[in-house]
């Protein structure tokens, strides 16, 4: 495997780096980097660290970072996945309020004790932290239930001043979205089971409409639906296919889609095929809506959506009677 550092890889423009990464050979990984700057979003970093799992670390290279910002991976964490010695010497600042460095979770306690820890660091209030919660909480179960992998997930995560903004990486290398769905759902593509997976109650435990009580299917639908809220961008990649929300024009009033082909987005199925699931979201804190109020206009468009899709149904199975 192959990955490059570009000089920016933020969400907005991610495709070309997923484009530089190459999958061939998963019993060795090479990074290489540009030699000036670099600024990446934390889901990059989750990607590189989930990469290392089962691999002897004599098979890891990583070229050596000239760029003085690769002393942000340094402090993230990343070569201590990698098992080498970057060479950097570094002062550890507290990073309360700045950044969650890589982490791997792979069970409910770890994602307990992971949460716990995580928003004192935040130093945020209630409102704006109770979003990320749920967002941390909801992504990193969908792994543990699953992606079939004793790896579990990787993360981290960094706030930016300058934009108020909390940008989160989460990865893993387990069975991708397709085959999770396949065990309920019939899908021809990766794309095409991605765009399944955001739709509410939708899940592969069960072909039902509304999933089960254990899993109702609507964690994606839900975390795309915040950063819609919020427009910011959001990026689920699995297999050869990743589909990405754009920022929507700031408009009155606000009407969710539970079908994610209404929102405004791009779409592609001819990547680097990934192992398992990528997610990105950025969430502007300076827009963060009250969570509560948000839950409650999801949680209708998500019962809306269920009971239109139970109609559909029994109208198709009518019509054979």
């Amino acid at each position: 495997m192959k990955i490059h550092l570009p000089n920016g890889a933020f969400l907005g423009n991610i495709d070309q780096f997923i484009q530089g990464f190459d999958p061939n050979d998963p019993t060795k990984l090479s990074i290489t980097a540009v030699d000036n700057w670099m600024w990446l979003h934390p889901v990059v970093l989750s990607m590189i660290a989930s990469l290392t799992v089962g691999l002897n670390r004599k098979n890891i290279t990583c070229q050596q970072i000239k760029a003085r910002s690769g002393h942000y991976l340094e402090r993230m964490g990343l070569f201590n996945f990698l098992g080498i010695d970057s060479g950097m010497k570094i002062s550890e600042h507290d990073p309360s309020g700045r950044f969650i460095p890589l982490t791997q979770i792979t069970d409910s306690g770890g994602l307990t004790k992971f949460i716990t820890e995580m928003i004192p660091m935040l130093h945020l209030s209630p409102q704006q932290a109770e979003p990320i919660r749920y967002i941390v909480s909801e992504l990193v179960r969908n792994v543990l239930e699953h992606a079939e992998t004793e790896y579990g997930a990787f993360l981290c995560a960094q706030y930016y001043i300058k934009s108020n903004t909390i940008r989160l990486g989460i990865a893993d290398t387990g069975i991708g979205i397709r085959k999770s769905l396949s065990r309920s759902h019939s899908t021809t593509d990766d794309i095409d089971a991605i765009k399944l997976a955001l739709m509410p109650g939708v899940t592969g435990t069960t072909h039902r409409e509304g999933g089960t009580a254990l899993n109702a299917g609507a964690g994606l639908f839900f975390i795309k639906s915040i950063a819609y809220t919020n427009r910011n961008f959001f990026i689920v990649y699995s297999g050869t296919g990743m589909y990405k929300l754009l920022r929507k024009e700031k408009v009155e009033g606000l009407v969710l889609h539970a079908n994610p082909y209404l929102d405004k987005h791009s779409e592609r199925n001819d990547l680097s095929k990934w192992g398992g699931t990528v997610i990105g979201i950025d969430i502007s804190l300076d827009s963060t809506s009250e969570f509560t109020v948000l839950l409650d206009l999801i949680r209708d468009t998500y019962s809306r959506a269920i009971r239109e899709r139970k109609k559909e149904r029994y109208r198709k199975q009518a019509k054979f009677i």
